[in-house]
């Protein structure tokens, strides 16, 4: 990921691979700063600056990108801290009118890895935290669900990252339809104790 992204890996990076990656765990993120890009950890849920604890609100593990310029949690963020979070690819749940949710996993179809636009803020001892920003699923996605990930191409990381001036806004958009696949997985997911690649293999239904 590190070459992909052409940024300097930091050493602290969490375990991969990881199938089941679950709010408030770290997460691998890439930034850009004076030196160049950095390919560093950062938990996955969003404190802003006036949490008097890491639970001294809501966890804000997304941002939405209709309204993230205006929410005092996230404007700053969004003009000065914006990241990538790579990843192979995502859950999303669909869910019956009984509650029940069926598991979904979505994966870029040409196998390339997924590139999230993300936002960041330092938090005390926590140290960088991040929210995924998402906007309203095409066509395809919205079978699943109403919502998804901003999700950028190569040629977006450096518009995305603040490298290339300003114009990050008009990247907070889904993805084409043919983007993305996804298949059924298996409901063990849902459990955040669940390890293993087989969480990510097509279900037999």
């Amino acid at each position: 990921m590190a070459q992909i992204f052409v940024a300097a890996s930091a050493n602290d990076l969490p375990d991969v691979p990881n199938y089941n990656v679950c709010p408030t765990v770290q997460v691998a993120t890439v930034t850009t700063g004076e030196n160049g890009r950095s390919y560093r950890p950062m938990r996955w849920g969003f404190i802003p600056h006036w949490y008097q604890k890491p639970n001294g609100g809501p966890l804000l593990i997304n941002a939405r990108a209709e309204t993230i310029a205006e929410k005092p949690a996230f404007r700053s963020a969004c003009r000065e801290r914006r990241c990538i979070i790579p990843a192979a690819g995502f859950y999303e749940w669909t869910r019956l009118k009984d509650g029940t949710k069926l598991p979904w996993y979505i994966q870029r179809s040409d196998g390339a890895p997924i590139a999230f636009g993300a936002i960041w803020q330092d938090w005390g001892d926590v140290g960088a935290t991040a929210a995924i920003v998402t906007t309203s699923a095409n066509e395809a996605m919205g079978e699943i669900h109403h919502r998804i990930p901003v999700i950028l191409e190569q040629d977006q990381w450096a518009l995305w990252l603040g490298e290339e001036g300003k114009g990050a806004a008009e990247l907070m958009h889904a993805t084409d339809e043919d983007t993305l696949s996804f298949h059924r997985v298996d409901p063990a997911v849902n459990s955040n104790r669940a390890r293993g690649p087989e969480l990510i293999d097509p279900l037999d239904i």
